[in-house]
């Protein structure tokens, strides 16, 4: 497939989906765009996207369509809602879920899309606001193999890492291990920064140290130098991780699996909701650990 003989459709505008739709739209023969929020819209409709007041309107203008929404509650609005996706679709038309969602979900609206001669794609992302300005996600992606080859230009604009997991569902598996590696990792950034502090250290001195050894990861690298300037605006909004390590708790649960750790970083994010810092980023965990050391909030 090459994107440019493609009319592409994009649903979903916000902190990740607007750098990623605007990678695309620059290899599109045309992109219909939609959001709740017009507003959020705006400089991918001031670059000449073409607005649709509904998701079934992107649809029906597009051959291929991507959602990057919050929850799976959207996703199924979206797809399977009374002006949904699914209801503006023409035969041959491919479906990409972008949204970190339910793998059932997933399988469901690949199930629903079949039955109307569309294909259904689940790709997942993975690294945060800079990754998606930068075009360098890594991309997790499940669905048939033909369909995913045909995609894969338009994915590859976006992303450095894009691979082909299994069938429908397993791009999203894939994205629980890998929220799964990133809820452990958070919780020991955030405790050594809390534990230089503590100690006396120069935190930025510290890093310089630890960032080239084996502690040495995206979230330290990424995300430790916006906590030491107290910057906790998203990149990844902590409610939308909480939901990611709810579901994957869940798929756990359904196989008999013990996460403990998982567990532990989901309470912890909890605690961060519940000190009203859902909208944050989520190096707003520093917040909570520091509430609970009885350490001065120095927001």
């Amino acid at each position: 497939m090459s994107s440019d003989q493609h009319r592409i459709g994009w649903i979903g505008t916000g902190v990740m989906g607007v750098s990623m739709c605007g990678h695309v739209m620059a290899r599109a023969a045309s992109i219909t765009i939609h959001n709740r929020t017009r507003d959020k819209a705006r400089p991918l409709l001031d670059r000449g996207a073409v607005w649709a007041d509904t998701p079934r309107q992107v649809a029906e203008a597009s051959d291929v369509v991507f959602t990057m929404v919050g929850f799976p509650r959207d996703v199924r609005e979206v797809y399977m809602g009374k002006d949904g996706v699914l209801e503006g679709a023409r035969p041959g038309t491919i479906l990409i879920d972008m949204t970190t969602t339910e793998p059932s979900l997933a399988r469901e609206i690949d199930a629903a899309a079949r039955a109307k001669g569309l294909h259904a794609v689940d790709a997942p992302v993975s690294g945060g606001d800079v990754g998606a300005r930068e075009a360098r996600l890594s991309i997790m992606v499940g669905g048939e193999a033909e369909i995913v080859q045909r995609v894969r230009p338009l994915l590859e604009t976006m992303g450095k890492t894009v691979v082909h997991q299994g069938p429908a569902g397993a791009g999203q598996h894939a994205k629980m291990c890998n929220q799964i590696q990133i809820a452990g990792t958070m919780i020991g950034m955030c405790e050594s920064l809390i534990y230089a502090r503590k100690a006396g250290l120069d935190v930025e001195t510290m890093l310089k140290s630890i960032s080239g050894g084996a502690a040495g990861c995206w979230s330290l690298e990424n995300l430790a130098p916006r906590i030491c300037k107290r910057n906790f605006d998203p990149g990844f909004f902590v409610d939308h991780f909480v939901k990611d390590m709810g579901i994957a708790l869940e798929e756990a649960k359904r196989m008999n699996l013990p996460l403990p750790g998982l567990a532990l970083a989901h309470q912890l994010y909890v605690a961060v909701q519940a000190l009203g810092h859902g909208r944050k980023g989520t190096q707003a965990l520093m917040l909570a650990l520091e509430h609970i050391a009885g350490m001065p909030d120095r927001e």
